[in-house]
């Protein structure tokens, strides 16, 4: 596990911008090489707000993507279940996801695995806790009734299954679930901390998401590498 702190949202944002880019040109896709990467997403597909036209409007439309490329859950499918069975299908035909990101709730959950959630779950339909109701509900004039209670979400066991997950916590609103993932045992109530036992995480975080984690955790995560004098590395908690 990797904590990287930088001092700003805007320049935590940008370290994980170039890591993504990074990671791509090195992995080096191809017509049969896919790099396949995890994003956040979902909601109803013409709603202005939602998470699909989201992804379209900041990302894919930007980059060189085909649409048939890009795999995004369908909330309006008839039958949810077989739409999440689908979706799981496509990623073991994709060859799995290479790189995961995500952010969290203050309540510790990634993706729509809410507290309480399976930590080995799978993608499924998901009824949606109060707290995440009202953070959602901006995206709907402010109107509680009108936001959705339910979500077709990845599990937290599909997220385990990536080889890298990169998971952006900032400001200081997330603060105690950044304590909670990564100072604090696996704990299904805060999913995020299941994240511990990847073998290759990397928390992003700001300055302000740090005010609850100990100062000997800052320290640690913020120390420079040592370097011998025949110029040997002798740590390895160091950004890139």
């Amino acid at each position: 596990m990797k904590l990287i702190i930088l001092e700003h949202y805007s320049q935590a944002s940008e370290w994980a911008a170039k890591y993504i880019r990074n990671r791509i040109i090195q992995f080096n896709p191809g017509p049969e090489k896919y790099f396949t990467l995890g994003l956040p997403t979902g909601l109803p597909r013409d709603h202005p707000e939602s998470y699909h036209s989201f992804m379209w409007n900041n990302f894919f439309k930007h980059i060189d993507i085909h649409p048939e490329n890009t795999h995004i859950l369908d909330g309006n499918a008839i039958d949810l279940q077989a739409e999440c069975d689908a979706f799981e299908e496509k990623i073991k035909a994709a060859g799995g996801i290479e790189l995961f990101v995500g952010g969290i709730g203050p309540d510790g959950h990634i993706a729509f695995n809410e507290p309480g959630s399976s930590l080995v779950s799978r993608t499924r339909v998901k009824t949606l806790a109060m707290d995440t109701i009202l953070a959602n509900a901006r995206f709907f004039d402010g109107e509680l009734t009108k936001v959705p209670t339910m979500a077709l979400t990845v599990g937290v066991g599909t997220v385990m299954d990536a080889r890298e997950v990169m998971i952006l916590i900032t400001g200081a609103h997330k603060a105690f679930a950044l304590y909670k993932a990564i100072e604090e045992g696996v704990n299904h109530m805060w999913t995020v901390s299941a994240f511990q036992q990847h073998p290759r995480t990397v928390f992003v975080c700001d300055e302000d998401a740090t005010l609850e984690l100990k100062v000997k955790t800052v320290k640690y995560f913020k120390a420079p590498p040592q370097v011998n004098r025949k110029g040997y590395i002798y740590a390895t908690n160091f950004g890139i």
